[in-house]
């Protein structure tokens, strides 16, 4: 169903809008941390209480999004609702399997982010993957997959070894692609995403230098997971997300729109 932008927030239950400001948000957030390719990539979120998702129609750079401009799609990727833009911008295929991919298999996730930043594809491209060098790599530690390269994945048979290779994982390596990660809300995989885009450039940094590389012993990795996966408290990216809410509010607040 084909809808106008201004009768979007009318048409929708309140959980629905209020995941769409959330991820609206989360994509202009994206785009100031340098973590965005042009007009490709995707970030999907659950409407809660459904098996529908929320996905960015394919040609608007991240900064341009906003809430009432997301697509709706069910698990099969077919449209549910499609807010008009004068471009005639739809959902890229692509996007849509891999998507769809994780949300079928994933019912404790809300959200999936996918990149192809410098930093991720370089760390995608090395046999060894994510290494344990720092604090922020560490947090990591037992929560990464790995997926081999198919090539660009439009292929529906593909699904199935995504959702093996990210298992219970809050990572998946995309290799020789990219980074993929998942989260029970979207402001935890922001966080998520966030910190191992820094990992990864923190051990393309460590690389380039002209010493050995120093990894901590396995029980300090296991230590700074447990710590980073708290049972008592809020997890990180819930806890940052209401500052990051206000960053975007008094500089550009049209993603909630």
């Amino acid at each position: 169903m084909k809808i106008s932008p201004d009768r979007v927030k009318q048409s929708v239950s309140h959980e629905e809008w209020t995941t769409r400001v959330d991820l609206a948000a989360c994509y202009r957030l994206m785009d100031r941390y340098g973590m965005t390719d042009l007009i490709y990539n995707h970030i999907s979120a659950r409407i809660p209480g459904t098996e529908e998702l929320l996905i960015n129609p394919f040609g608007f750079l991240y900064s341009e999004i906003a809430a009432s401009s997301l697509v709706k799609i069910d698990l099969e990727g077919e449209i549910l609702l499609e807010p008009q833009n004068a471009h005639g911008y739809g959902v890229n295929r692509a996007g849509a399997i891999i998507h769809t991919a994780v949300h079928q298999a994933r019912h404790d996730v809300e959200c999936v982010i996918h990149t192809h930043t410098r930093a991720g594809m370089a760390v995608a491209a090395t046999e060894e993957g994510l290494l344990p060098l720092s604090q922020t790599a560490m947090r990591f530690h037992g929560h990464v997959g790995y997926h081999d390269y198919e090539g660009p994945v439009l292929d529906l048979q593909e699904q199935a070894r995504l959702q093996q290779d990210l298992g219970m994982n809050e990572v998946l390596i995309l290799r020789n692609h990219g980074l993929l990660v998942v989260g029970p809300s979207i402001a935890e995989a922001f966080s998520r995403i966030y910190w191992l885009e820094m990992a990864c450039k923190a051990q393309v940094d460590a690389a380039g230098m002209s010493s050995r590389l120093r990894v901590p012993p396995l029980q300090a990795q296991r230590v700074t997971a447990q710590v980073f996966h708290p049972q008592d408290r809020p997890p990180t990216g819930q806890t940052a997300w209401p500052a990051l809410r206000r960053m975007l509010d008094a500089s550009d607040g049209s993603y909630a729109h």
